[in-house]
């Protein structure tokens, strides 16, 4: 069994079908809550509790799916070049929307963690929440914070972006591709990102923006707010 779990192919073997068995429940619930993504964590999360499996075991290969995510964040650049005179119109609007919302978001982390006494540390951890991970994780090492919280953070703040997205979208009574698109990048980054594809080609395109927008802005707000 050891032997097994230890192969690399073990993580990447389970956390597809995880990711598969998930895809196929929220189909036939149609539940919101039924999230693949959630899902498939918990499953995962099950498996190697019942089993005993260390989660180094796990990791061996689920570290190499993880490699795939800075590449899939790239080929968001495909949709935003089909909407590339979208954007040139609408520069302005872009610029300022992604600006607000990552000072938004981290002012509103480090107003949190001055209330709760939270340390340093533990600030600069939580800041780069809705940024997608690479950027988060070199935020938070260059600061000294704590790259395991920031990647908690960032997936929490992620699979809620997938989550809510719809809903806040009625909400607010967002209309057009921009605003939705810009919203949901600005929150959730990459997860967020693939609820924004499911909405339209543009609203996909405008959330890939906002994630490297928001990743800049979020950056220099870094050194300013430790």
């Amino acid at each position: 069994m050891a032997e097994l779990t230890s192969s690399p192919f073990f993580g990447i073997a389970l956390t597809a079908l995880c990711y598969v068995l998930g895809v196929k429940i929220q189909k036939k619930t149609g539940l919101v809550i039924c999230n693949s993504l959630v899902l498939a964590a918990l499953m995962v999360i099950a498996v190697l509790t019942v089993f005993h499996i260390p989660y180094e075991n796990y990791n061996a290969g689920g570290s190499l799916v993880n490699l795939f995510l800075s590449p899939a964040t790239v080929c968001i650049a495909m949709s935003i070049y089909a909407q590339w005179e979208t954007l040139k119109r609408n520069l302005l609007p872009v610029l300022v929307g992604c600006t607000a919302g990552a000072v938004a978001s981290v002012g509103s982390v480090w107003a949190l963690c001055r209330l709760f006494g939270l340390d340093a540390a533990l600030t600069v951890s939580l800041l780069p929440k809705s940024v997608t991970t690479p950027i988060a994780t070199a935020i938070s090492e260059g600061h000294g914070g704590m790259v395991p919280i920031t990647v908690a953070a960032v997936i929490v703040t992620g699979i809620a972006g997938n989550l809510c997205a719809p809903l806040l979208i009625r909400l607010t009574k967002a209309q057009g591709p921009l605003e939705k698109g810009l919203a949901i990048g600005a929150c959730s980054h990459a997860l967020g990102t693939a609820k924004a594809l499911e909405l339209g080609e543009a609203e996909g395109a405008m959330s890939g923006i906002a994630i490297g927008l928001c990743g800049i802005v979020t950056t220099i707000l870094a050194l300013f707010s430790i």
